[in-house]
């Protein structure tokens, strides 16, 4: 049995994710989502290598020659213990801190060696949903009937649920046919992250997301998932044979499997944390004052089921403090 990593590590995350997101948040609206990205991955490498762990980095923004990219493999941390899998999106939501849009944050999961599904960077098929109805899904059904199961495990009516779906061209016909069952639909240009958390969590009234975004943030979704409660199904889509031959090397040999969320984020000590850089569905934005900032975040951990929103007033002399 793998020892349960100490829960302050899990309160450790949420001061990395505020560090990127007050370093990014400063370029919200500026047209310069390289730089906002940076900003957030040199914030975070910088408090990752000041904390007790040992970390490796499984997913991240690219390969070891990608710098300054916090790459797959990379080692974080100055402590030879615990021994962690960290799964990582400094900046998710890179075009809606350039254009000042919602729903960019700073995203980390992390979990014990080897429980972290090494996902590459190609495009996963999604269908994540809250408690209530974690065990109505089937990826491998058309999306008609995954709607009528949804809406009875809920006792919601079709037309009560709202789904959300990235709007791409490659989800016209599913945004169609979501249509004709007459569920509302609520579209975003980005962030199936928080859209996934805000289908698990109450009272945000998201009940659904489905469609086709990233593979790491499907892991991310998954790990977050695993702590609240809900469920998440995904399915790699390669866009090309390298994606294919380069998912095989990570170890995946059936591209076309179904990975249901404990799949994706294993075992029972799965921590998540996140912090908010624009206003979204899940989290508030940095807020900036004469004096410093305020961030909200949200920090939860598998093995207790605990979820904690965290409002941190930031106090900023020469350089900001987190």
């Amino acid at each position: 049995m793998v020892p349960l990593m100490d829960r302050n590590l899990a309160l450790e995350m949420v001061r990395v994710t505020e560090a990127a997101a007050l370093a990014s948040a400063r370029w919200m609206g500026k047209g310069d989502g390289m730089a906002a990205d940076d900003a957030a991955v040199q914030a975070m490498r910088s408090f990752f290598n000041s904390i007790y762990f040992d970390g490796t980095v499984v997913i991240g923004e690219g390969e070891r020659d990608q710098a300054p990219m916090l790459y797959i493999g990379e080692k974080v941390g100055k402590g030879d213990k615990p021994k962690v899998d960290i799964a990582i999106d400094p900046l998710e939501c890179t075009n809606s801190v350039s254009y000042g849009r919602p729903n960019a944050m700073s995203v980390i999961a992390l979990a014990p060696q080897g429980d972290l599904l090494q996902a590459p960077d190609t495009y996963m098929e999604k269908l994540a949903v809250g408690p209530e109805a974690a065990d109505a899904i089937d990826l491998d059904l058309p999306i008609e009937e995954n709607l009528k199961r949804v809406s009875e495990a809920k006792n919601y009516a079709i037309q009560d649920l709202t789904v959300v779906i990235l709007d791409r061209e490659r989800h016209e016909e599913l945004i169609a046919r979501i249509r004709k069952m007459g569920a509302r639909i609520h579209l975003i240009l980005d962030g199936d992250v928080s859209a996934a958390i805000a289908a698990a969590l109450p009272g945000t009234g998201i009940d659904m997301l489905v469609g086709i975004g990233g593979a790491p943030e499907g892991v991310l979704a998954a790990a977050a998932l695993r702590c609240i409660g809900g469920e998440l199904q995904a399915r790699l889509v390669p866009r090309h044979k390298e994606e294919i031959e380069r998912a095989k090397k990570m170890g995946i040999d059936d591209i076309s499997r179904v990975y249901k969320c404990n799949e994706l984020a294993r075992g029972n000590n799965v921590m998540f944390a996140a912090t908010g850089v624009t206003d979204g569905d899940l989290l508030k934005g940095v807020r900036y004052s004469k004096d410093g900032a305020t961030t909200h975040s949200l920090v939860m951990r598998s093995a207790t089921k605990t979820r904690r929103f965290i409002v941190t007033d930031h106090y900023f002399e020469d350089e900001p403090r987190y």
